[in-house]
């Protein structure tokens, strides 16, 4: 990676993602495409394995780390926990752990050493609740019962992961790991203490003043709140999604006691900075540094990326669906299943980790990234044609929070 910054790689990638929502948006009278597969798409078109026109530098590799902060940021904000708490919350929890069982199982036999084959198995425990998430909003179903169902399922799938990451991938002793662990617990208590805390007047005064002007006051407290938690996670040696993601909890209890018109113009401020910059980045980017020479110069690699796509499928999809609530029609039970098995940053985070420390080819890592990447272009769109081909609503009825029913 060169530690130059490129200019056209600067020029591209907000090309890319501006090109993204474009072509999604002209494809909408045919088919409903999430605009995130055309930003991955183009991410490996312009990038060094098809175009070369654009190359991951230092500059471009930490916007795409923000971007992933920022991405499970935004997860873990619109984790509503009143609405997920009981039925949902467990069932998801019971369908992980039935997918971890099965997914340690499975790397175990697969792999000639079965310890590092149970630890790779981890990426296909995983659910990519941060490319879920904006496919569920712009489809409109994100307040729905079943978007209640999707955010406790992707929310169990990229919280669990990120703990056994912890305690599997770290190299630390189960000891150090409990210390850590309780230490970063504790943290967050705090946080989620001082969060829920009735807040000064002066500082309602100072939000509302500052709404819309340049000081911001609500925003930088936020995104103070997001580095405090992810510094806090890198601090204690463990992934920094697992910071980003507790901040995004603490935050929506930060501001769940202001003015409901107040906090949709700070969540429309929170969601211009993700999704309107930095989350896009994350994704062209992972298309960018997406291994395809590692897939094309070995067939049987290639054959991998379809056996781990089924895999995703059976291990977290089946799962999910099974254990969803008795009442769910079949439809939704499938769909459900495939937003389950979409995976992806995880993928990537687990593949790295086991790569640089000898555990795992790169070119069974590229595979499995490979059928990460193929699960958020595929699973999605299929999940929606199954419940029918969903369409966004319409600018004009907006998008009320409604309250999930029990299930």
């Amino acid at each position: 990676m060169s530690a130059a910054v490129q200019p056209v790689a600067l020029i591209l990638i907000p090309a890319a993602a501006v090109a993204a929502p474009l072509l999604a948006d002209r494809l909408l009278r045919w088919i409903a495409v999430p605009t995130v597969v055309f930003e991955i798409l183009l991410g490996v078109l312009i990038g060094p394995d098809v175009l070369n026109w654009a190359r991951v530098d230092d500059l471009v590799n930490a916007l795409s780390q923000f971007g992933l902060a920022m991405l499970m940021f935004l997860a873990g904000y619109e984790i509503d926990f009143a609405k997920l708490r009981g039925g949902p919350l467990k069932r998801a929890g019971t369908a992980w752990l039935v997918s971890l069982v099965v997914a340690l199982g499975v790397g175990a036999l697969v792999n000639r050493d079965p310890l590092n084959g149970a630890f790779a198995g981890l990426a296909l425990t995983t659910t990519a609740l941060g490319t879920i998430l904006p496919i569920l909003r712009d489809s409109g179903e994100l307040p729905t019962p079943f978007g209640s169902l999707v955010m406790a399922t992707g929310a169990v799938g990229e919280f669990g992961p990120i703990i056994a990451i912890a305690i599997l991938l770290s190299g630390n002793s189960p000891v150090r790991t409990a210390v850590i662990l309780g230490a970063f617990a504790v943290i967050t208590a705090v946080a989620v203490l001082g969060a829920r805390r009735p807040r000064p007047a002066w500082a309602t005064r100072l939000i509302e003043r500052t709404l819309r002007t340049s000081g911001q006051f609500a925003v930088r407290a936020v995104i103070l709140v997001l580095a405090v938690m992810v510094a806090a996670a890198i601090w204690l040696d463990l992934d920094m999604l697992l910071g980003a993601f507790t901040a995004g909890i603490v935050s929506r209890l930060l501001l769940s006691d202001i003015r409901r018109a107040e906090e949709e113009v700070i969540e429309a401020k929170l969601e211009s900075i993700g999704f309107g910059f930095l989350v896009p980045v994350f994704f062209v980017v992972s298309g960018m540094n997406f291994d395809l020479s590692a897939l094309l110069d070995d067939p049987g690699t290639i054959l991998l990326v379809p056996v781990f796509l089924l895999l995703l499928l059976a291990v977290r999809g089946l799962p999910a669906g099974l254990l969803a609530p008795a009442g769910l029609g079949r439809r939704d039970r499938t769909a459900l299943g495939l937003y389950g098995a979409t995976a992806l940053p995880l993928v990537v985070v687990i593949t790295t980790i086991e790569v640089d420390d000898g555990h795992l080819p790169s070119s069974t890592a590229a595979a499995l990234v490979g059928a990460g990447m193929l699960s958020v272009l595929v699973f999605p769109l299929v999940a929606q044609r199954v419940r029918g081909g969903v369409r966004p609503p319409s600018p004009e009825a907006g998008q009320p929070r409604v309250r999930a029913e029990s299930w």
